[in-house]
């Protein structure tokens, strides 16, 4: 199956298409409305800021498309700022509307712990996770952030701990999202893209 990659801009694009291509797969990007509407299967990666994602978005008409993909039940895999991008708004941007898939807001970490949140965690496992099939509980994941989403929201299978307890792998349907960057985090990161994958048959 091919993959189709938001490209609102800017980001991690290239290394996210290495690691799905090194899985086998075919990706394409997509900068037009039309491409997401003919989409099997929806990545949407991002690095930088709130403001900067969601107007990338909106100036390339792809914001729409993307909520309608998710209303037509297509499957959709958020990575890092692409996560973020599927709350109510973030606190990044004030005034900025995410997606709306979920209605929480995004948080920034606290300012006790140091911020950006940069390194390798391990994940505190809340329920099944077809992301996380296969994987041991204590792996490490890298993370590269200064927001995050609440580890209470519903869609919340998997948290991290960071300051405060945030959302680090959510699932509800066909759509799916990690904090974490799996493109830079070695062999358990290519396992949770190749799940992925493997979803999708």
């Amino acid at each position: 199956m091919k993959l189709t990659i938001v490209d609102y801009g800017a980001g991690n694009l290239p290394s996210v298409e290495r690691a799905f291509e090194g899985l086998g797969a075919q990706t394409e990007r997509a900068v037009a409305p039309q491409q997401l509407a003919a989409a099997r299967a929806i990545v949407l990666p991002g690095v930088g800021h709130f403001s900067a994602f969601v107007a990338g978005l909106r100036e390339r008409n792809l914001t729409g498309a993307l909520r309608a993909a998710w209303q037509a039940g297509v499957p959709i895999l958020g990575i890092c700022l692409g996560l973020q991008a599927m709350f109510a708004s973030s606190e990044e941007a004030p005034g900025e509307a995410g997606l709306g898939f979920f209605p929480e807001n995004v948080c920034a970490l606290p300012t006790n712990v140091k911020s950006p949140h940069i390194g390798w965690n391990q994940l505190r496992r809340m329920r099944e996770s077809r992301l996380l099939q296969g994987i041991p509980e204590d792996a490490y994941f890298y993370f590269a952030h200064s927001y995050a989403a609440p580890a209470t929201a519903p869609a919340t299978v998997a948290a991290c701990d960071h300051g405060i307890s945030f959302a680090a792998v959510i699932e509800q349907g066909r759509l799916a999202a990690v904090q974490f960057h799996p493109e830079k985090s070695g062999e358990t990161g290519a396992r949770v893209l190749r799940n992925f994958l493997e979803s999708l048959s």
